[in-house]
């Protein structure tokens, strides 16, 4: 509501998970986050709607601004609150800020308009009468619940899109690496850009934030399965119906094809290491399951296994540290559950599941699971690498018999992913596996030989491209463009007479 607000209890503490010390504490005990939902209705969204694309679209860059100028300050919260590597750290800041000015120059582009236009006027009758369908802001409030691994680029990749449609947002982080987006919004707040309530910000418990949902709100949510489930079924939420955008779990899957040259081949190494280290395994998007033709398994343990070896995990802040903790003993703890579920059906083939050496770090302290490398013994009968999500530096390694079909069916076992890749050079096969597989998730990624050299790897999100998949993946889509927008808002068919419909939707 305009100021920053205490709460009144000592809250949720929150842990640097290299030493476990304590760093803050976050606490939404005693305050009024109704009357907040209400403030940024009011109060946030006629000041949203009023402003042409190009004006929401200044305010984005404003916020990349104000955040790529506290990028120091903010690297430093996301080592000791969230375990991150320097070069983890600017991962997150980085694609915030690098996707509000995305957003900020596709407002720019959009102009004066404040309306968008959803196709072309379908004439209806006559030589005058037509009906134009419009895309216009939704009248409520953009309800955000992010995922503790990306506290930046996930506040920011939501906001960019509600804000340049014209809703006000209501954001709420992963409590347990809340720190960062906490700083990120003060840095916000401080650079002064944005008009009263744009942008709130709840850091704790979400206490009873759904239950001031309205109809014309949107609720997007990323994080586990589990609470995704208590979001769908929350009574004010299953009664005034808001708009409800999820995404959940992933099983993300790397297929190497028979007989891919060299380039691609170091490609599909190169990639499938950075997917199980970057952010210590901790991305939605990062490769769960590596299919290997069966000839090419111990190549494969070998070469992924080289990369993993110079590896050096340990404190954060220690020189030569590529990998840190995971970010919180839950998150530890959860994932040494789902490694024993794994191994019950995949054999280690590379990594200590009880721990490798680490740098820097007092013994007994930390959140530390060093990589691990699987493979599943029968991947016919295996049902925990297909259901299981370990979220950490984990992936299982399943072999194939070469065939595109045979490959597609293990993949689709995961029910539904954000994104899966396929590395090789043969046409026919890459045809059948992107048949195969786009039905099955919001991206797919191929790379043969003439583009391995300046591939993206699959974990990396493009505010250009779709985010979000079906099925166990949550059925919710996020960025790909204008398409971001359409989440906040409301599709309305205009008619009238033409020449008239022209002139009154102008601007």
């Amino acid at each position: 509501m305009g100021a920053w607000c205490a709460g009144d209890d000592e809250g949720s503490p929150l842990y640097d998970p290299t030493t476990e010390q304590l760093v803050a504490r976050a606490s939404t005990s005693g305050l009024d986050i109704g009357a907040a939902m209400t403030y940024a209705r009011d109060v946030g969204g006629p000041a949203l709607r009023a402003m042409t694309f190009a004006e929401r679209g200044a305010l984005l860059a404003a916020m990349s601004k104000a955040i790529h100028a506290k990028r120091e300050e903010l690297i430093e919260m996301g080592r000791i609150n969230a375990g991150n590597t320097r070069g983890d750290a600017k991962f997150d800041i980085d694609g915030a800020s690098g996707t509000l000015m995305f957003y900020a120059k596709l407002g720019e582009s959009l102009g004066d308009q404040r309306l968008l236009m959803d196709g072309e006027a379908a004439k209806i009758g006559g030589a005058r009468l037509v009906g134009q369908h419009v895309l216009a802001p939704r009248p409520g409030v953009a309800v955000h619940i992010n995922a503790f691994n990306f506290p930046a680029w996930g506040l920011a990749e939501k906001a960019a899109c509600a804000i340049l449609a014209g809703m006000p947002v209501v954001s709420k982080p992963g409590t347990a690496t809340a720190l960062m987006a906490w700083g990120l919004v003060q840095a916000v707040v401080e650079a002064d850009v944005l008009p009263p309530g744009v942008l709130n910000f709840v850091c704790g418990s979400a206490r009873d934030l759904l239950d001031h949902v309205e109809w014309s709100d949107v609720v997007a949510f990323t994080g586990g399965a589990d609470t995704a489930d208590r979001i769908r079924r929350h009574p004010r939420v299953m009664d005034v119906q808001p708009r409800l955008n999820i995404e959940a779990d992933s099983l993300n899957a790397a297929l190497l094809v028979p007989d891919a040259d060299d380039a691609t081949y170091d490609c599909f190494i190169r990639d499938l290491h950075r997917e199980m280290t970057q952010k210590t395994g901790q991305k939605c998007t990062a490769t769960r399951r590596a299919l290997v033709p069966e000839d090419m398994i111990d190549e494969v343990i070998e070469d992924v296994g080289e990369r993993l070896q110079r590896t050096v995990v340990g404190d954060p802040a220690a020189d030569g540290v590529r990998m840190g903790p995971l970010a919180s003993a839950s998150q530890l703890a959860s994932a040494k559950e789902g490694i024993a579920a794994l191994r019950e059906e995949a054999d280690v083939v590379w990594g200590e599941p009880d721990g490798g050496p680490l740098t820097g770090v007092e013994q007994g302290r930390g959140y530390f699971q060093t990589p691990l490398l699987l493979k599943a013994r029968d991947p016919d009968t295996a049902r925990a690498i297909h259901d299981i999500e370990v979220f950490g530096p984990v992936a299982t390694l399943v072999p194939y018999d070469g065939t595109a079909a045979s490959a597609t069916a293990q993949i689709q076992r995961g029910q539904g992913g954000l994104v899966a890749s396929v590395y090789g050079d043969d046409r026919p096969f890459l045809r059948e596996a992107i048949f195969g597989l786009a039905g099955w998730h919001g991206r797919v990624v191929v790379t043969d030989g003439k583009v391995a050299d300046r591939a993206m790897a699959p974990g990396m999100a493009l505010p250009h491209l779709l985010h979000g998949g079906p099925g166990r993946a949550g059925g919710g889509q996020e960025l790909g463009g204008l398409r971001g927008l359409t989440l906040y808002q409301q599709r309305c068919a205009i008619q009238g007479n033409g020449p008239l419909l022209a002139r009154l939707l102008e601007g």
